[in-house]
């Protein structure tokens, strides 16, 4: 047999073994594609739990802030917490809690923030046995800062009158509401 010969019959081994290869381990630019990225529902539960209770302690023992809510969901997705009629009270380390409640909220993935949406209601007596009530439809919650604020509507009773007034912050630990536009006031001559 000559070189030539040879040489043709070892390229067309080499070749028919190639093609072996790629129909065994079925090589196909299709499978080097990359594909389609998983795609996540963002209203997907991971877990729920009913009748809540959750209570957070200060560094000396005493309550920080005690939370209850009828339902609460926790979103796979974005790690967020939903509660149906949340319920809590604001210790800020005395016996005179700050009372906050909605008909819905949310819960950041780290617990320091809480967005309650729906007849939100913030109120406290003190130890003097006044009143006051803070109402809005939304308003962001920070448990562990004490402090409350919102751009929505809001309004204050308590002290012998009632304002309102668009947007508010509130540093609850302090008892310092401030109204941020718009504000009327109606008072009570004693």
């Amino acid at each position: 047999m000559s070189t030539k010969k040879l040489r043709n019959i070892l390229l067309l081994a080499v070749l028919a073994a190639l093609f072996a290869a790629v129909g065994y381990w079925n090589i196909s630019p299709e499978r080097f594609q990359a594909r389609p990225p998983v795609v996540i529902d963002p209203t997907a539960v991971d877990y729920y739990a009913i009748n809540a209770h959750a209570k957070q302690f200060l560094p000396d023992g005493g309550i920080q802030y005690d939370l209850v809510a009828d339902e609460v969901h926790h979103l796979q997705a974005s790690q967020v917490s939903l509660l149906t009629n949340p319920d809590m009270n604001l210790y800020r380390g005395t016996v005179y809690p700050w009372h906050v409640t909605s008909k819905r909220g949310e819960v950041n993935p780290d617990g320091t923030q809480v967005e309650l949406i729906d007849s939100v209601r913030v109120a406290r007596t003190d130890q003097k046995d006044r009143p006051t009530v803070i109402t809005s439809s939304r308003m962001t919650v920070f448990p562990q800062k004490q402090y409350a604020q919102t751009d929505q509507d809001a309004r204050i009773d308590g002290a012998g009158g009632t304002s309102t007034g668009k947007g508010m912050k509130a540093y609850l630990k302090e008892s310092k509401i401030f109204l941020l536009s718009n504000v009327r006031g109606l008072y009570e001559a004693r």
